[in-house]
């Protein structure tokens, strides 16, 4: 209560008191007080919020499926090993591996947002991170939004035939909300939220707030959410990404990623824990223990990621 309102009535009990009450036609008229203008304000900045993108309902899966958009996905099938007829061949069996002891992983701590990063650009990032939330939601039951957090370079869009727009960027910018930005796979439940368009100003958007509430609502919702970031050396995008999820999963290329920039990499991700660091580029024949591969029936690509 104000002390205005507080006056008035300790003036009236004493009018009260003294025999001296006025009529209502004798009173002379007052402005409305301060509590009394209170909700209406309030009112007025949550509907300005909402407006702006901040959602500010409960989400549920359900809640997303039915408003967000399925388009017609045209996945690069050379690079989206999940999305060919075929996906027995060793590449597949690998993202099945990866994703068991990512689950292993979990079991020991917090692990529902993941970041994919590298060191440098040309590393296979982007097709790592596809493949591994493809994988996951191979699964039955199972649930992994993929969201394209390289605002400067974007590619899921691409290997998934996917449309890039409305994306990451308007939401961040509130020009659209989840269920507008997200798409659901025409074949299972993987989502991904796209890039959207280029901003000028990657690093303030990721740095706004926005994103944190929102991997904190997908990832309510999700058994995966996996973040595509920027490469950790050139540009500062990851560092901050990495901040805001539970772990990393760093991307290396055989006889590529020079080791002391791969440490440096490493260093960057600041305290979130590294879960993993993903060899790519290895010709099946290189690596430990293909000739198992071969004798199930594995076939002998190279992966390319």
């Amino acid at each position: 209560m104000s002390r205005i309102h507080e006056a008035l009535k300790r003036a009236e009990e004493e009018k009260i008191a003294q025999g001296r009450v006025e009529t209502a036609e004798q009173r002379p008229a007052r402005e409305p007080e301060p509590e009394q203008a209170a909700p209406a304000r309030e009112t007025e900045i949550a509907v300005s919020l909402a407006g702006n993108g901040f959602a500010l309902d409960a989400l549920t899966f359900e809640g997303l499926v039915s408003r967000c958009p399925q388009p017609d996905w045209k996945p690069d099938t050379k690079t989206m090993l999940f999305f060919r007829k075929e996906n027995h061949q060793y590449d597949a069996e690998i993202f099945r591996t990866l994703r068991s002891r990512l689950y292993r992983i979990r079991d020991n701590g917090t692990l529902r947002t993941l970041l994919v990063t590298s060191t440098l650009p040309g590393e296979g990032k982007s097709v790592i991170a596809a493949n591994l939330a493809q994988v996951i939601a191979q699964q039955h039951g199972r649930r992994a939004l993929l969201v394209d957090a390289d605002l400067r370079a974007p590619r899921l869009h691409k290997v998934l035939g996917a449309p890039q727009t409305p994306g990451l960027t308007e939401y961040l910018r509130g020009e659209a909300d989840e269920a507008t930005a997200i798409q659901k796979s025409p074949h299972n439940d993987l989502f991904c939220l796209p890039s959207g368009t280029l901003p000028a100003n990657p690093v303030e958007l990721i740095s706004n707030g926005r994103l944190n509430r929102l991997l904190d609502r997908m990832a309510s919702i999700f058994d995966w959410v996996i973040l595509d970031s920027p490469p950790m050396i050139p540009v500062s995008d990851a560092s901050l990404l990495a901040n805001l999820c539970d772990g990393v999963l760093l991307v290396v290329k055989a006889a590529a990623t020079p080791f002391d920039l791969a440490q440096k990499a490493r260093a960057e991700v600041g305290n979130t824990p590294v879960v993993g660091v993903v060899l790519n580029g290895v010709r099946r024949g290189s690596s430990y223990g293909a000739e198992y591969y071969s004798y199930y029936g594995y076939t002998s690509e190279k992966h390319k990621g």
